[in-house]
């Protein structure tokens, strides 16, 4: 009889560890979709919600704009299904890099705002091997933002047709998010005394277009470019004619000569979250698209006087 239940304790002991080993097969077989800005993290892991494993190309607290792979992050792009990436000059790094996986320049299928060239200070710091004339930071617009969330569903429903009406219903509900930030975004920008924001980067292009406000920044759209004495000159001429009170800087750009101008100028610093990236910090703190976004809006409220 003792036989018997150790025969039995035994058998139940070896499907326990058949069925574990089965779970973990099943976890390990979860498609790998990688991504490169924060955006496109973001917009990915919510209509996933799990059933794929999200790899985040460029770690949390590094520059977008300077960020070289490594041999590790090499390694996971090889791995992966689906690579969705910004495009539009954001990353150098994708130029010549041999994909193994199916690669997706998202901005191919987005509105891009062309630069000007009667704009002068985006012009002259315009910078021809990371931007070729086109605004990267095109996420920043919500109907692009419907856009991207699209391609990703119809991505993932690919790599998981057992999941498509799930992915479905995840991209309304994002989609319903972003419809609310634009009114928002509309009612709160619809009437303000100022017209003007500084900024380092420009990487508030789309928003100004959409809500009809003016940009000057340092630097145009390079963050790399060192800025001039004639550059610093203009800024604070502007900040002087057109009555600014709030000058932004980024998290990855040098803020050491935007703090200067600010301190001589005497006017409010703040930081504004293009989301190129996200500090370390944001990350701990799970800080989603649309808790970065209603942030940026509050500062902008207050920076262009709205009522």
């Amino acid at each position: 009889m003792q036989k018997i239940s150790l025969f039995i304790l035994f058998v139940v002991l070896m499907l326990s560890v058949a069925c574990s080993n089965t779970q973990n097969a099943k976890q390990k077989t979860k498609p790998i979709v990688a991504v490169s800005t924060f955006a496109l993290y973001d917009a990915t892991n919510y209509i996933a919600q799990g059933s794929v494993d999200v790899v985040n190309i460029i770690p949390f607290g590094v520059d977008p704009h300077s960020f070289e792979p490594t041999p590790k992050t090499m390694a996971q792009l090889e791995h992966a299904s689906v690579v969705f990436y910004n495009g539009a000059g954001l990353e150098p790094w994708t130029q010549g890099f041999d994909f193994h996986a199916k690669a997706i320049d998202m901005s191919k299928y987005v509105h891009l705002r062309v630069l000007e060239h009667n704009a002068h200070h985006e012009e002259e710091h315009h910078d021809n091997h990371h931007h070729k004339g086109i605004d990267p930071h095109y996420w920043l617009d919500f109907e692009n933002m419907k856009i991207i969330v699209h391609i990703i569903t119809q991505e993932l429903s690919k790599l998981s047709p057992s999941q498509k009406v799930h992915y479905e219903l995840r991209e309304d509900e994002y989609k319903t998010m972003l419809d609310m930030l634009e009114k928002e975004y509309a009612q709160k920008l619809s009437s303000c005394q100022a017209d003007t924001v500084v900024i380092s980067h420009n990487a508030l292009g789309y928003l100004a277009d959409r809500y009809h406000f003016h940009v000057e920044s340092l630097s145009g759209l390079s963050p790399e470019a060192q800025a001039s004495a004639k550059d610093i000159t203009r800024i604070m001429k502007d900040i002087q004619q057109k009555g600014v009170h709030t000058i932004f800087f980024e998290h990855f750009v040098n803020d050491s000569v935007i703090k200067s101008i600010a301190k001589d100028t005497n006017v409010t610093l703040s930081v504004f979250q293009p989301m190129g990236n996200i500090t370390a910090d944001e990350a701990k703190a799970h800080l989603s698209y649309k808790d970065i976004m209603q942030r940026n809006l509050h500062k902008l409220t207050k920076a262009l006087q709205c009522n």
